[in-house]
């Protein structure tokens, strides 16, 4: 019997996974890295679902599809994919693949040690991997340029009525508020409560906000929510992520993406300057640590860049095999119910 077989190296990044197609995914055509997610989307978009989900991966699967770099000014170029289709930036497979281009050799180093330009469809950002004694390598990396788009935004969200929330971009643009402004303490209300409430909040502002990016329209939509605590930054303590996106997916870590929108979204209020770190943990209770590296302006005319550090762990290595007569070769959903089954 015929088949395809594809190879992936498995890592995670504060628990959220990380799933490297390193043999078996083709070459993808294009000029730029937006046409080469393009290319994927329209030619291989099977193999994206073949590897996020189910048999061979689940609802909350991520991966990553490395290729070619479309200049001379990255080293190596990524797609990150999902159960829903193609993220434009990823913090925590950014830190995933800064470790495993060192370990694979992808980019040079010195005794583990690096700097290289990663090409990601929001742009090229700059990964730092530091070897640790005893542990990961710290992985950090500086953001895209990142701002507010709207402050104090009044939405109608379905069984929330008007909802004051802020939008940020940090590679992909999220909507973020505390919890708290649903009338759900972040901390004791069940995850899956504040799931269905994020996932309301991002219909919502999809139905009735126009989001376009400055400079690249591929990157003009809203990825997700993002549900927080209400630690500020003067508390010194860390704060809370929820990040959901795709279909009501949710990711294990803080969100590189989101650390990087809420520390904009922060400088962007006047709460930090340059030079200030915060520390931000998710799910997993694992963090990441943002820093604001630049900044200029203020509110909806500021810009800042941040650099978001984090450290990954492998978690195996797969040859994925898909038999052409599997009629799930290209992987399926679970549905709610029975009757949402295809017919």
């Amino acid at each position: 019997m015929s088949r395809q077989t594809y190879d992936t190296i498995d890592m995670h990044t504060a628990g959220e996974p990380v799933r490297i197609v390193t043999g078996g995914y083709p070459e993808l055509h294009g000029r730029t890295i937006l046409d080469k997610r393009r290319d994927a989307r329209a030619r291989f978009d099977h193999i994206r679902t073949t590897l996020m989900l189910e048999p061979r991966g689940h609802a909350g699967m991520y991966g990553v599809i490395p290729t070619t770099p479309s200049g001379p000014d990255a080293d190596l170029a990524v797609l990150f994919t999902h159960n829903e289709g193609y993220s434009t930036m990823c913090g925590h497979a950014t830190i995933a693949i800064g470790r495993w281009a060192v370990d694979s050799g992808r980019v040079p180093s010195d005794d583990g040690r690096a700097r290289f330009g990663l090409e990601t469809p929001c742009g090229i950002v700059q990964v730092l991997v530091e070897p640790t004694i005893g542990d990961a390598p710290l992985v950090t990396f500086e953001s895209v340029r990142s701002f507010a788009s709207h402050l104090d935004l009044a939405v109608e969200v379905p069984g929330h009525g008007t909802v004051t929330l802020d939008i940020a971009f940090g590679g992909a643009y999220y909507a973020i508020l505390p919890s708290s402004r649903l009338g759900l303490s972040f901390m004791t209300t069940p995850v899956e409560t504040l799931v269905l409430a994020g996932v309301a909040i991002t219909d919502a502002v999809r139905a009735a906000v126009a989001i376009t990016h400055p400079d690249e329209p591929d990157l003009g939509f809203l990825y997700g929510t993002i549900l927080i605590d209400d630690e500020t930054p003067d508390s010194g303590a860390p704060s809370y992520n929820l990040c959901i996106f795709a279909e009501g997916q949710i990711d294990r870590s803080p969100t590189g993406s989101g650390v990087t929108a809420r520390m904009a979204l922060d400088f962007a209020r006047g709460w930090v300057g340059p030079g200030v770190k915060r520390e931000f943990r998710g799910v997993s209770d694992q963090g990441f640590l943002g820093e604001l590296a630049q900044a200029t302006g203020a509110g909806l005319a500021a810009s800042a860049t941040v650099l978001v550090a984090g450290r990954a762990h492998y978690a195996g290595e797969a040859r994925f095999i898909v038999e052409h007569a599997d009629p799930l070769g290209p992987g399926f959903r679970l549905p709610k119910r029975f009757a949402d089954l295809a017919r």
